[in-house]
């Protein structure tokens, strides 16, 4: 598994995160095919050649770890794996849970992967 400072030297993978996917969305598209027309958006998955690469920080326990995973319809797979800085510790792990990188901690990592 990637460090964050092993991740920076990967700009073909770093290319290829979907900023914009969530946990949630990508259980809706790659676990719950049937439920993916109702949206409109028009992104369907097809198979299990499909494939999205996005970031959940895990809040569940100390220390907290942003993950960079690779998801498809098969499996999730954990490509990175880093703590999350101390600064934005208590504004995203207040509760317990799995959340997507939003706002400030979004624009952090966008800047330390130098990807936009």
């Amino acid at each position: 598994m990637l460090t964050l400072e092993e991740l920076k030297k990967e700009p073909g993978l770093i290319e290829e995160i979907n900023w914009e996917m969530t946990p949630e969305e990508a259980v809706r598209l790659y676990l719950e095919w049937g439920n993916n027309w109702a949206r409109g958006d028009g992104y369907v998955i097809r198979s299990i050649d499909d494939y999205t690469h996005y970031f959940v920080v895990n809040c569940w326990s100390e220390p907290y770890y942003i993950y960079l995973i690779r998801r498809n319809s098969d499996e999730a797979v954990e490509l990175a794996k880093f703590e999350l800085p101390e600064k934005f510790q208590k504004p995203v792990c207040e509760l317990k849970g799995v959340y997507a990188l939003e706002g400030e901690l979004k624009e952090w990592l966008q800047k330390e992967l130098k990807a936009s």
